[in-house]
């Protein structure tokens, strides 16, 4: 009959072994142990039953702390990491999906767990979960500022809770086998010297108040100077004219691979480059990106697109380069 509880007492026993789990005294837990000693120190000297029972509480008290806690961190698992947009040296957000293994009820229950990612050449703040979801899938947004582009390697993920009375840090340790794409830092573009060739302006029509396009009815807010006098009186309502403006189609980024050599002339151009790729991002501009290499020449479009592009590129030269860009054409 005691099979089953001996059983599991040995292999929550096995559990604190474990190389990827710690476990440490709290400055709290340290008050509370010193305090269990010495009720037991007084109930064994005076024989006060009272005593005995305080003490047999508290130990209580001690041992559930830890059951619980232990419980807290059971059952998590890596679903999967969402880079985004993760630019070098600037605070961005790491999306980490948790799956719980835990069924029914037990997947909502309250865990007060702190997440600590370890990555290369990046500084990672820690995070907090609380009650995991229903659906057995949770979320957490970790901060992250990478030092530099290309791939980092996550080297690990620390859950570490106090749950739930602050007695004991407990503490497990997952592997991970993942890297993430940093792209380059995002430097504001200087103007574009003259000294560049094959610069030109491409535009496209929108609405605006450079030269007429249509009419449409009078709307709160409209001038009596844009009024189209001509469709009023066809109508019998006031109508107003529309106009057109110009406003840039897009822009064409160029960069030669073997003009440059590595260091920190080529970053730059890099970082200018994926500066100008975010503004034609906020501008809701489209992009292209032409890359000659040693193997030729390639033609990338769109944001994430480029941007990936710039953060795998190599230097395969040894001059300092000349870059340029162009809207589309």
């Amino acid at each position: 009959m005691l099979a089953g509880p001996l059983r599991r007492s040995l292999k929550a026993m096995r559990l604190w072994n474990d190389r990827r789990l710690r476990l440490s005294l709290t400055g709290l837990g340290a008050q509370y142990l010193l305090a269990l000693l010495a009720v037991g120190a007084f109930s064994v000297n005076t024989g006060n039953n009272l005593l005995y029972l305080v003490f047999s509480l508290m130990l209580g008290l001690f041992l559930v702390s830890g059951i619980l806690s232990r419980r807290a961190l059971q059952g998590l698992k890596v679903a999967g990491l969402e880079e985004g947009n993760l630019f070098a040296r600037v605070r961005g957000g790491l999306r980490l999906r948790l799956e719980d293994g835990a069924r029914g009820r037990a997947r909502s229950r309250i865990r007060g767990l702190e997440l600590h990612l370890v990555m290369d050449e990046a500084k990672v703040e820690p995070s907090f979960m609380g009650a995991s979801s229903r659906s057995g899938e949770t979320t957490v947004i970790l901060q992250t500022r990478a030092e530099r582009r290309g791939w980092a390697r996550l080297r690990s993920l620390e859950l570490r809770t106090r749950f739930p009375f602050g007695l004991l840090e407990k503490s497990r340790f997952i592997e991970l086998d993942h890297s993430v794409l940093v792209l380059p830092h995002p430097r504001t573009p200087p103007a574009q010297p003259a000294s560049w060739r094959g610069e030109g302006h491409r535009t496209v029509a929108q609405e605006g108040t450079s030269s007429p396009e249509g009419a449409r009815p009078l709307r709160l807010g409209d001038t009596p100077a844009r009024v189209h006098w001509k469709r009023t009186a066809q109508r019998s309502q006031p109508w107003v004219r529309t106009f057109e403006e110009e406003r840039p189609l897009g822009l064409h980024l160029r960069l030669d691979l073997s003009a440059w050599g590595p260091g920190r002339p080529f970053e730059r151009e890099l970082e200018r480059l994926s500066g100008a790729i975010l503004q034609a991002r906020l501008t809701k501009r489209d992009i292209s990106l032409e890359i000659q290499g040693t193997e030729g020449t390639r033609e990338i479009h769109g944001h994430a697109a480029c941007w990936r592009a710039l953060a795998l590129a190599q230097a395969a030269g040894r001059g300092t380069g000349i870059g340029g860009e162009a809207p589309l054409s």
